[in-house]
């Protein structure tokens, strides 16, 4: 695996201009998995945060004059770009994000995808004239741009994360200001803005700052300039950001936590739940928002179910993330693998089975396995967010739809059942904002909507739900014939 020169990604992009950030404090990066310097980069301080959004504010009053085919084209030439860049992209997130390489092919064409969607919204930024309830007039309905949005993106996915937000805004007509996650700054904004540099977007447009909350404070939701901010991440930011949005008057675009849900029916296929289990658990070492959290199995499968899973999970290779066959490769820091040890020696103590302790390396985690889990426990009220499974079995249906139910979270969900229509009855019962029959939670289509009930988040991406999120929309009457007031 090639080594990222550091000087390549040693500096932040505002106003079309690469250049150093202000701070005196430094952000360095390192791979996840051998603790290698990727690169080391001056963070953003509060004037770069001002001047990163007067910029932006400055060139979109221009672009959103822009012909919408000029831009749809923009958006086509962006997604030819990350296809013709796709190893070095792959690259960067094995890299950086410690992605394997199935989980970062995986993350880059979702990112292209949600580009060639982005392409087609600006010809959906229609008017409409409609009917008016007084003599001689006209309403006429128009879709336009919302102005700046500020974007909070992760480290878990944080390509296709920036890109679910950067793509729809720009097509939309907006400028957009990224705060990239300084765990992930290169493949979750700086290469982002030097493909869309390449593409074409125009001088200020689109700004990419790496910034220490420590140090900036609440000033990039808080700034005057920012009409939208969009956030993803944990509950607990969430709520934060979206009170200091609100209290702003900016609209808020959440998406948070998930404590989701993978149910296995009594009439499901046991081994097809298992392998769909086993993905959707393990994929990207559970460091995703929509992985499952809670199995929750019926009783009378349950041991069938429990045996095959451990022979699917011992299946999964852990290591180095850029080998080929490597499934599981390491957390993000040792922060995240000390909170999740702490969670299953509290879950373990409060009556949870052990079945499978995997050993830690690092911040190389191996799987492990808990059954009998209830979901009054620790590992089952939280975001486990790392390899553990977490098995809870359940007496019916009944049973599963509750269990499944009482949690504070709702973002994604999945149901196993013999029966389609079983399923989906089951699933409509689910209070999340996405569920999957006869499959498991993590999926993501560009044409579809993305988000969660509850405490998972606020708003939609994607689809046609993703250009709501980002325009806003005008009413113009026109009174075509003199009109009659009661006094004048």
């Amino acid at each position: 695996m090639s080594v990222v020169a550091q000087t390549k990604w040693s500096k932040i992009y505002i106003d079309g201009v690469w250049r150093e950030g202000s701070s005196e404090r430094t952000c360095i990066v390192t791979n996840p998995y051998n603790q290698q310097v990727i690169t080391e980069l001056k963070f953003a301080n509060r004037d770069n945060i001002n001047h990163a959004y007067e910029a932006s504010q400055r060139a979109q009053r221009e672009w959103e004059q822009t012909s919408p085919y000029v831009r749809a084209g923009i958006m086509e030439q962006a997604a030819k770009l990350f296809e013709e860049r796709r190893v070095e992209l792959v690259d960067l997130l094995v890299q950086e994000s410690g992605s394997s390489k199935l989980k970062a092919n995986v993350e880059v064409d979702c990112s292209i995808g949600d580009i060639k969607a982005a392409a087609a919204y600006p010809l959906k930024m229609t008017s409409q004239i409609l009917a008016s309830a007084i003599p001689g007039k006209e309403n006429r309905v128009y879709r336009d741009p919302i102005g700046v949005v500020g974007a909070i993106t992760p480290w878990n996915w944080p390509l296709y994360l920036s890109i679910r937000v950067v793509a729809p805004a720009i097509a939309t007509g907006n400028g957009i200001v990224l705060k990239a996650d300084p765990q992930t700054p290169i493949s979750g904004g700086l290469v982002i803005a030097e493909i869309f540099e390449q593409a074409g977007v125009p001088k200020g447009l689109f700004n990419v700052i790496v910034a220490d909350l420590e140090e900036i404070g609440d000033s990039f939701v808080e700034h005057p300039i920012p009409e939208v901010i969009s956030f993803t991440g944990s509950t607990a930011a969430g709520r934060n950001i979206g009170s200091l949005a609100v209290k702003n008057l900016k609209k808020p675009a959440l998406e948070l936590g998930g404590n989701n849900v993978f149910i296995v029916l009594d009439d499901a296929d046991v081994d097809k739940a298992v392998s769909a289990a086993c993905f959707g658990k393990y994929m990207h070492q559970g460091q995703i928002c929509i992985a499952i959290n809670r199995m929750i199995v019926d009783r009378s499968i349950y041991p069938a179910f429990v045996e095959k899973f451990k022979e699917a999970t011992a299946r999964a290779k852990v290591g180095d993330p850029a080998n080929d066959d490597v499934v599981i490769g390491p957390l993000i820091n040792q922060k995240q693998v000390d909170r999740i040890l702490k969670l299953i020696d509290t879950s373990v103590n409060e009556g949870a089975t052990l079945l499978q302790r995997g050993q830690v390396h690092g911040q190389l985690m191996e799987p492990f396995i808990l059954t009998d889990v209830t979901n009054d426990m620790a590992i089952a009220q939280n975001e486990v967010f790392g390899p553990v499974a977490i098995i809870i079995p359940v007496d019916g249906e009944e049973e599963a739809i509750r269990v499944a139910n009482d949690s504070p979270f709702g973002l994604s969900g999945a149901v196993y059942s013999g029966s389609v229509e079983r399923g989906i009855k089951v699933a409509k019962r689910i209070k999340t904002g996405m569920i999957h029959v006869n499959d498991q939670t993590v999926n993501v289509e560009p044409n579809v909507p993305f988000g969660g009930e509850k405490h998972s988040g606020l708003g939609r991406y994607c689809g046609d739900w993703g250009l709501d999120e980002f325009t806003t929309v005008k009413w113009i009457s026109v009174q075509k014939e003199p009109r009659e007031y009661p006094f004048s």
